[in-house]
């Protein structure tokens, strides 16, 4: 376990780029369909109960949600994609918005990017892949609610998520928020991404 990440505290939100931090140090941006379980995941890889906030409702998370682990290091909540009750309007402000973060944000490292292992690779989370693909980003799949299937299932779906990730800046995780499953091996990742140093 990295204790960086248990250092983590909740810096700003922002609903524009303007209002985003200074564009220096480094970041690392989480996506996910609403309710794939992204902040249950940041929590989790953080070691708190409540940093990113969780909801039933999907489409909680309406802002870029900007978590500090350092002076120059930060994890960023993207605003969940797809099921949302809201307007059309709205959502496709937060597209416009995930777009412009994910296109110009220069200190950004890596994208990780949540499905639910139930239900992944749906046309919008291949979307958001495209987008990360378009930045030149390395990316993160991270496969959550693992503990919802049998060792088997859990594995064949990893498998064929890998088989479809052939880009070598994809990687493939599975986790569970719930019981721990791939957290050492996903903050493995951010650290290196972060260029954490050894403690």
């Amino acid at each position: 376990m990295h204790p960086h990440f248990q250092r983590a505290q909740f810096l700003t939100a922002a609903g524009s780029r303007a209002g985003t931090p200074p564009d220096c140090g480094l970041e690392i941006a989480f996506a996910g369909r609403s309710n794939a379980g992204k902040s249950s995941a940041i929590n989790r890889i953080c070691h708190q109960r409540s940093l990113a906030r969780t909801s039933r409702t999907p489409g909680r998370t309406q802002q870029l949600v900007f978590f500090q682990l350092d002076e120059d290091r930060r994890l960023v909540d993207l605003p969940g994609y797809g099921f949302a009750k809201v307007s059309q309007a709205v959502k496709a402000g937060w597209q416009a918005l995930m777009e412009d973060y994910l296109r110009r944000r220069q200190c950004l490292q890596g994208l990780v990017v949540v499905m639910d292992i139930r239900h992944p690779l749906t046309a919008i989370d291949r979307h958001m892949l495209a987008w990360g693909s378009a930045a030149e980003l390395p990316m993160l799949v991270l496969l959550t609610k693992a503990d919802k299937l049998g060792r088997g299932a859990m594995q064949r779906q990893l498998a064929a998520v890998r088989r479809e990730c052939t880009d070598t800046q994809i990687g493939v995780e599975v986790f569970s928020a719930a019981s721990g499953l791939g957290v050492e091996a996903v903050q493995t990742q951010l650290a290196r991404w972060l260029q954490l140093p050894a403690e």
